[in-house]
């Protein structure tokens, strides 16, 4: 890739000369789709990003939310008063990493994780947890499979080694990712209102400090990669652009950024991702209005005669910038050795350009703000997607349930998150394998150290603190059928998920993945997924606070499905929260409910994807902020035993989920629509009062499904044919992918 015609003529323009080189490829990956969303920045507006909990929102590497307090965490959101937030903050960011996952699994997703943990860094936080959302191709296919096993490795093997644990996320199959598979990874992070830092440079004099690895050449042109297709030679010949994780390197950097904002040696603070040094440093004084000055040749290196051009744009992993008050260099640099990290004192900010100067030659004068902020957006032709026809199928029940159930997507997921340490810091209080994960932030507790030292222990399941839940994911079946709805099904499907622990949504922060905007039928999907995404966020009154585009996924096997993978975050009082598995204790005093309608249709279910045929997408419900909240009460309610959310494969694969070998369920249902529709927003809840969910539901329908047993049985009745399945049946349909990959 280099830099337009158009793109040059502009360049040239505003220098009044012709660009050097080293200008010319920095504009060329700036300006690049994935660093400037030239074609997406058009329609971002369309968020809400404002609340009385956001302190920061989009535009810095990460968004900052501020928690309520203990006794307002199950407030909804919309309902709270700015005096109901405390001074404990968290961090909340998604990034892609999905070309260099294509061309190598293991170092693209590991750098992936990397690169957003560096982003919460650089925020002044801690990270405290990880999910990550995955597309493949069909898993029946060896090559997705070599993809799916290399990106868990990478993904396990840096998120373990810096002990940040990986509490959640999603993975979904679909042809159309066959040649371009998605790595999205959010992360969480801890600071407070004294520990915060941002990206904006604040004062012409202070230094520019690089600490952490070395540069080397790897990653070059990263940003301009991720800013085409992949060619079918992609794996052999954008090896070079893919970076190089060191997991340990990036522990002692986490840990060296700790000691340096708790000495409050940090006035601004970048990583070093997409475009490198160049990248991070221009951004980092534009923010602020301001200028730098930059000697290339102090950058501690790695590789003999690196160019100019090279220093300024590997994206060597393990690396942050930093403002530094000239005060305050040797104690950074002492901190630096102290961790066994590289330290440069590379610049300084100033009031003008943004200069790079290398072995006595000024390579790079610019106005930094022109070349962070100054590229031109597309105008792009759109068409607009239609729905299909209802065609539904026929066949054997039977068949039909064990190919839902059994299906990679909607499949246990136990192979993937058994590899991550998911339980290291203490503070996971509901595992992976439930609807959402649940953080304990114990700091929220008045009187309680950032550290969470004091206070209730970790294990104190009801503490006093806020229990923060978390859920990320998409469905490319969904928005594949019907971009907008099926966008606004996957926030209510998030939300949901959270609510079936009792939670209500905090914020959200997106990754918006799509093909090749320049096809028109293409970017009509991306604006559906957008508009869709925005409009129940809003509806949900959950702001979106920052998140990442990913264009251009797009193979010689085609355009992915537009994918809205949503991260989701929640609060709720305490830490503890009904399970996802039927109760055998109570079973003769309990009833099994549906709380919530169904869309009665069954477009972009897993069953059309199984057995053929086409549907309309569900309707999904009105006022979803109020039906998230009824939900998530009737979650906390003390009567409640169990609950567990319908989405992928509908309510059949959801009561399979809920069996155990203890506890069954015999249930009936009038059709197939209503065993295998995916309409999110609804709960199935285990109660010993039945009348006290009615109450708390008020408008929200309420269905008696049947009676929970103790044979460990699911006895389904549907139109009248009886499909029966045990516990160990269930597990073993279930179980697909670590018998396949075993």
């Amino acid at each position: 890739m280099s830099l337009s015609e158009a793109d040059h003529e502009l360049v040239v323009a505003e220098l009044g000369r012709e660009p050097t080189p080293a200008e010319s490829v920095l504009f060329e990956n700036l300006w690049s789709e994935h660093c400037a969303y030239r074609s997406s920045r058009p329609l971002l507006g369309a968020f809400d990003s404002e609340g009385d909990q956001v302190v920061v929102g989009p535009g810095d590497d990460a968004a900052v939310l501020a928690l309520p307090d203990p006794d307002a965490a199950d407030t909804p959101a919309s309902e709270r008063e700015a005096d109901d937030y405390g001074d404990t903050y968290v961090t909340f960011g998604v990034e892609s990493h999905n070309h260099p996952s294509y061309v190598d699994p293991v170092d693209g997703a590991a750098t992936g994780v990397g690169g957003i943990v560096r982003d919460t860094m650089s925020m002044g936080a801690y990270p405290v947890a990880l999910l990550d959302s995955l597309y493949f191709g069909d898993f029946d296919r060896e090559h997705s499979r070599y993809l799916f096993e290399g990106v868990v490795d990478g993904i396990s093997h840096y998120g373990n080694c810096i002990g940040v644990p990986t509490v959640g996320g999603s993975v979904a199959f679909h042809d159309g990712y066959e040649g371009n598979p998605l790595v999205n990874v959010a992360c969480v992070g801890l600071t407070n209102e004294d520990r915060l830092v941002t990206a904006e440079a604040t004062e012409p004099g202070n230094k520019l400090v690089l600490v952490g690895n070395a540069t080397g050449r790897d990653g070059l042109g990263g940003a301009s990669f991720a800013s085409e297709d992949l060619g079918e030679d992609a794996e052999t010949e954008d090896r070079p652009a893919v970076q190089v994780g060191d997991p340990y390197a990036e522990k002692r950097l986490i840990e060296c950024n700790e000691a340096l904002v708790d000495e409050d040696l940090v006035l601004a603070a970048r990583d070093l991702g997409a475009a490198g040094l160049g990248g991070a440093s221009s951004e980092l004084v534009a923010k602020g209005g301001l200028g730098a000055r930059i000697d290339l040749g102090r950058v501690h290196q790695r590789e003999p005669n690196m160019s100019a051009l090279e220093i300024l744009l590997a994206e060597s992993q393990e690396r942050m910038c930093y403002e530094v008050a000239p005060t305050d260099v040797a104690r950074v640099e002492e901190l630096a050795d102290r961790f066994d990290l590289g330290c440069s004192v590379i610049g300084e900010v100033t009031a003008g350009n943004y200069v790079c100067e290398f072995e006595g030659e000024t390579v790079v004068d610019v106005d930094a703000d022109f070349l962070a902020e100054g590229a031109p957006m597309n105008d792009l032709d759109s068409e607009e997607p239609t729905q299909p026809e209802r065609d539904l199928p026929t066949g054997d029940l039977a068949d039909a349930f064990e190919a839902v159930v059994s299906a990679p997507s909607t499949a246990s997921k136990r192979w993937v998150y058994r590899q991550y340490d998911h339980e290291v810091g203490t503070r996971t209080a509901r595992k992976p394998g439930d609807d959402a994960a649940i953080m304990a932030i114990r700091e929220a507790a008045e009187g309680e150290a950032l550290d969470g030292t004091e206070g209730g222990a970790s294990g104190d399941a009801s503490g006093t603190g806020v229990g923060l839940a978390l859920s990320s994911g998409a469905n490319p079946n969904w928005t594949e059928v019907a971009p907008y709805d099926g966008a606004r099904a996957v926030a209510l499907e998030n939300a949901t998920n959270l609510a079936a622990k009792g939670a209500t949504p905090l914020a959200a922060v997106d990754c918006l993945n799509g093909g090749n905007p320049e096809k028109p039928d293409v970017y009509g999907g991306f604006e559906g997924i957008v508009d869709g995404l925005a409009d129940m966020c809003s509806a949900l009154s959950t702001p979106v606070v920052g998140g990442n585009v990913s264009l251009y996924n797009d193979s010689v096997a085609g355009p992915i499905p537009p994918t809205p993978t949503l991260a989701l975050i929640g609060t709720k009082r305490g830490y503890d929260a009904p399970p996802a598995a039927l109760s055998a204790d109570a079973a003769d005093e309990s009833a099994l409910l549906l709380v919530g309608a169904g869309g009665d249709a069954l477009g972009g279910s897993e069953y059309l994807a199984r057995v053929g045929g086409s549907d309309r997408f569900p309707t999904l419900p009105e006022a979803p902020g109020d039906l998230v909240a009824t939900l998530a009460a009737i979650a906390r309610h003390d009567a409640t035993l169990a609950t567990h959310d319908v989405s992928d494969g509908g309510l059949a694969v959801a009561l399979a989920e809920l069996v155990t070998a203890e506890a069954g369920a015999d249930v009936a249902l009038p059709d197939r629509v209503a065993a295998f529709d995916e309409t999110p927003g609804r709960l199935v809840v285990q109660t010993t009062d039945p009348e006290a969910v009615a109450e708390l539901a008020g408008d929200v329908p309420v269905f008696r499904l049947g009676d929970v047993t103790t044979d460990g049985t699911l006895d389904l009745s549907i139109e009248g044919t009886a499909v029966e399945a045990t516990a160990d049946e269930i597990r073993e349909l279930r179980n697909v992918i670590q018998r396949e990959l075993a």
